[in-house]
């Protein structure tokens, strides 16, 4: 009887150990899974912010910016999910890296997008055969580098990303970089 007696409570001890490192686990899997999960939030606000930025980002380069720097609108409210609420503010700038004379070697008689280089302030047919300029002086246009930057700013988390594209595009010669 002495032996039975000493027995019973290592049972007790034994299964109160067993259920604390139950417990231990299941919290440790609640807390893996609640980090997991803001990783995931992270990365969807983070996909959106970048997505917002683009958006403005196309929304300038679709309109004449080259022309005037100081119409690019400042700043854009995006509404990523089409509930009617801007949902990310974003402020675009664009800078012009680089500006150098096209060739009028260079141009393509048959492009749409070369037309408007074949033109003269002076003369209509200016660079073409038989005009008043030689074929191998530059045209019209410059061949510029432009940086198109949009910064967008959560208003809940006031987390910001910065987006940059660079853009290659002909302009008149009236378009210069400072």
């Amino acid at each position: 009887m002495n032996r039975h007696s000493k027995e019973r409570g290592a049972t007790l001890v034994v299964g109160l150990i067993m259920l604390v490192v139950l417990t231990l686990l299941v919290l440790s899997g609640i807390r893996s899974s609640n980090v997991n999960l803001r990783v995931a939030g992270n990365m969807q606000k983070q996909a959106e912010s970048s997505a917002a930025a683009q958006q403005a980002i196309e929304e300038v380069i679709s309109n004449d910016f080259t022309a005037d720097l100081a119409a690019v609108p400042t700043p854009i409210a995006v509404d990523v999910n089409n509930d009617g609420v801007a949902d990310y503010t974003v402020t675009p700038s664009a800078s012009c890296l680089s500006a150098a004379p096209v060739k009028m070697s260079d141009l393509d008689v048959a492009s749409t997008a070369d037309k408007f280089c074949f033109q003269s302030l002076a003369s209509a047919n200016s660079g073409i055969i038989g005009g008043s300029a030689p074929a191998t002086g530059n045209s019209v246009c410059n061949q510029t580098q432009w940086d198109v930057a949009a910064t967008a700013q959560d208003p809940v988390s006031g987390a910001t990303t910065e987006v940059h594209q660079g853009i290659s595009m002909r302009v008149g010669i009236n378009i210069t970089c400072p």
